[in-house]
């Protein structure tokens, strides 16, 4: 595999990103893999539960998302099948030259099986990509693949990594964090309108508490202050809570829209789903790498950065409590210079170590290792 790798990928959705955060890393990985010279194929299912989502809240055409989408990531190749008896064909056909097939852990189990049943007739290496917590918190979803078949897994923390070596049996096995896109993802000029900004989902009950802590309690207390939310499956009972606690909800935000609101916000909150603040500390999401990228002032709710990816104090502020996250907040908000240090310290880590520029040589090095 000396030289230029062929790559084929399959995952949820690329085209989509409402609700599928995993979509903003895939989308930069893949496009600096192309940037190094290599040859990717990017593949989703074409009713994918994400873009059907997508396509009902905002009401677009297909063809106008579709379209969209390749005008911001010209470089990538997506090409759409139907999960269905059909697929096995579609599979032979796009799979004959591949040297490393990665398929992301929200793929169906039949897909991967079929994918699974070609390794050996054609060669090429196929590699597990875990971007979430089921392997900690829904074991049994994740025991359903044949993951000794694979040649190894790509696991986006240390934490998960762990799992897949002690508890699956699963060898090798690489940390492959997410990053920054810092193609789209970049400080922005803009006047501020907004004091505090909050990016995510609601998120099935998995952080309910936290949100309530280090999000409503807080801006409830802020009177007089802009505070705006986005994100999506909000459930009814917390549109009217997100009111009363002085919160601006603004519903989905497509994702590369999201720089512009963070230049326009003078800091951004972070409030971890329950996971990654206990069982899976040292596991930041996305956001974390897209907000310092964008040179958000950022004030995170607790998580242990277990790895040591970023500079706690210097990259990020962290609030222990609801107090304490009111009081960093009302600081920052009053210490134009701080806001500045933090924000420079934020884009200088990301341009150091977290971009997806960062993760592609990674991988590239993981395929190298695989072909010895």
């Amino acid at each position: 595999m000396i030289g230029k790798i062929q790559f084929r990928i399959f995952a949820h959705s690329w085209i989509s990103d409402w609700n599928h955060g995993n979509a903003h890393f895939l989308r930069g990985l893949a496009q600096e893999l192309v940037q190094l010279g290599h040859e990717v194929r990017c593949y989703e299912e074409s009713s994918s539960w994400s873009l059907t989502n997508l396509l009902q809240e905002t009401g677009e055409p297909r063809e106008t998302v579709l379209r969209r989408f390749r005008q911001s990531f010209p470089a990538l190749d997506v090409r759409f099948y139907v999960d269905d008896h059909t697929f096995p064909r579609f599979a032979e056909q796009e799979l004959k030259e591949a040297d490393v097939v990665i398929i992301h852990e929200w793929n169906s189990l039949e897909i991967v099986n079929a994918i699974l049943s070609l390794k050996s007739r054609f060669g090429f290496r196929a590699l597990f990509h875990d971007t979430h917590h089921r392997a900690y918190t829904r074991p049994e979803e994740i025991q359903r693949y044949p993951l000794q078949a694979f040649d190894g897994v790509l696991a986006f923390g240390e934490a998960i990594r762990q799992i897949y070596e002690q508890v699956y049996k699963v060898h090798p096995t690489w940390t492959l964090h997410e990053a920054a896109d810092t193609v789209h993802f970049q400080p922005l000029a803009r006047e501020k309108d907004m004091d505090v900004v909050w990016i995510g989902n609601w998120g099935d009950e998995e952080r309910t508490r936290e949100l309530e802590e280090f999000l409503l309690g807080p801006a409830q207390r802020l009177r007089g202050r802009k505070i705006v939310a986005y994100g999506v499956r909000y459930p009814d009972d917390a549109k009217p809570r997100l009111e009363q606690a002085n919160i601006e909800y603004r519903g989905y935000l497509p994702n590369l829209t999201t720089p512009e609101a963070y230049a326009r916000s003078a800091l951004s909150l972070h409030v971890p789903r329950t996971f990654y603040a206990n069982g899976l500390s040292g596991i930041p999401t996305i956001r974390v790498f897209e907000a310092l990228a964008c040179g958000s002032p950022l004030i995170c709710a607790p998580w242990s950065d277990a790895e040591g990816l970023f500079r706690q104090g210097e990259d990020y502020v962290c609030a222990e409590d609801s107090s304490a996250m009111e009081s960093e907040i009302r600081h920052l908000l009053t210490d134009d210079l701080a806001r500045r240090q933090i924000s420079r310290n934020a884009i200088d880590t990301i341009m150091s170590r977290h971009t997806c520029r960062h993760r592609a040589m990674e991988l590239v090095e993981i395929c190298e290792q695989l072909s010895q």
